[in-house]
């Protein structure tokens, strides 16, 4: 699996965005190392009016749509598990409307985290069965939107 350096990262910002900022060239774990470096972006995202914050967050899944096909492209692998753009974006689905702290921070890391490890219905059919940037776009969203209602169902009853 070719898995490009550090330096090719710097090079080629396509590449640099793909794999998080460098966050997936972490030998272990590169999706959840992804969905860290999602949290302080998350929280410059925060910042956003609730309309703003969606648009950013579709934005993103059009721009991660493209990036996530030249970078897979050009190493010659479907869904490399260094590509972690889709897991900054299925944070930020998680995260809409959350509730405020770092308790729901956690909690939506963790439910996310869980889906799309797990991959249930139909996560884990289109992670098989769809292909190219929206391949490797679909199955976090759909795990960022299985998260997202599973947290709001949480802070109804919790709060």
């Amino acid at each position: 699996m070719n898995t490009p350096s550090a330096l090719t990262l710097i090079k080629q910002p396509i590449h640099g965005l793909a794999f998080g900022f460098g966050s997936g060239l972490s030998p272990k774990a590169p999706g959840t190392m992804g969905t860290l470096v999602a949290i302080p972006l998350y929280l410059l995202l925060l910042q956003l009016s609730p309309m703003w914050y969606l648009a950013a967050v579709v934005l993103s899944f059009i721009a991660g749509v493209y990036i996530c096909h030249v970078s897979a492209k050009d190493l010659g692998v479907h869904d490399h598990p260094g590509i972690v753009w889709d897991e900054f974006v299925g944070y930020w689905i998680t995260m809409i409307a959350a509730p405020a702290g770092w308790l729901w921070i956690v909690i939506g890391f963790v439910l996310f985290r869980i889906f799309d490890i797990a991959k249930p219905w139909p996560i884990g059919w289109c992670d098989k069965h769809v292909h190219g940037g929206f391949g490797i776009m679909i199955d976090d969203v759909l795990a960022g939107l299985m998260a997202l209602g599973v947290m709001q169902i949480m802070a109804y009853w919790w709060l």
